[in-house]
């Protein structure tokens, strides 16, 4: 599959979660995702930034901001598309698309851990016998937590680079084997 017909085949496939897509339909598209965001932030950072300069009493500083419009919408235009592709290709590679949405739970199984853990041992007073087993109780959740959430990308990586499954699986035929 080429570069242009990855990205005609994934927004014609908008929302289609069913399926199998190729390794080379999923990565086309990622670097096409890739691309437009850069020149969206290009497009934000020329027209929407502003630069401030402020003097301290050490000197000055300069400081640039973007509201970043563009890249906001092109990332709202790609999520569905390139969540349903990553669907596929976890289909595609003998798993559930639901596999597609493990980072995104890791991450907020993280944050509920870090504010709910750190959050509830900060609420005692500091000191105290309780406070002591919530931060050490704490420690020994957020620790394990912050491994997970540094492996699973590599995971999901290694998921999608997976070659596909020969012949017909679960969730249709191989896209290598299918004539158009």
């Amino acid at each position: 599959m080429s570069f242009t017909d990855a990205i005609k085949t994934c927004f014609s496939k908008y929302v289609t979660f069913s399926g199998r897509a190729s390794r080379s339909e999923y990565w086309y598209f990622f670097l096409f995702i890739l691309i437009a965001d850069l020149v969206a932030g290009t497009i934000d950072w020329t027209f929407f930034s502003t630069v401030v300069s402020v003097e301290t009493a050490t000197g000055g500083a300069v400081a640039g901001t973007s509201s970043q419009p563009v890249t906001g919408l092109v990332n709202l235009a790609v999520f569905l598309p390139h969540l349903a592709v990553a669907w596929r290709r976890m289909h595609d590679t003998g798993r559930s698309g639901l596999y597609a949405l493990f980072p995104l739970l890791v991450m907020l199984g993280a944050g509920a851990i870090l504010l709910f853990g750190i959050g509830l041992a900060g609420s005692f007073q500091h000191g105290g016998t309780l406070d002591r087993l919530l931060t050490d109780a704490t420690l020994l959740i957020v620790i394990p937590t912050l491994i997970v959430l540094l492996i699973s990308p590599l995971l999901m990586l290694w998921w999608l680079t997976r070659p596909s499954q020969p012949g017909t699986n679960p969730y249709g035929p191989n896209p290598h084997e299918v004539t158009s």
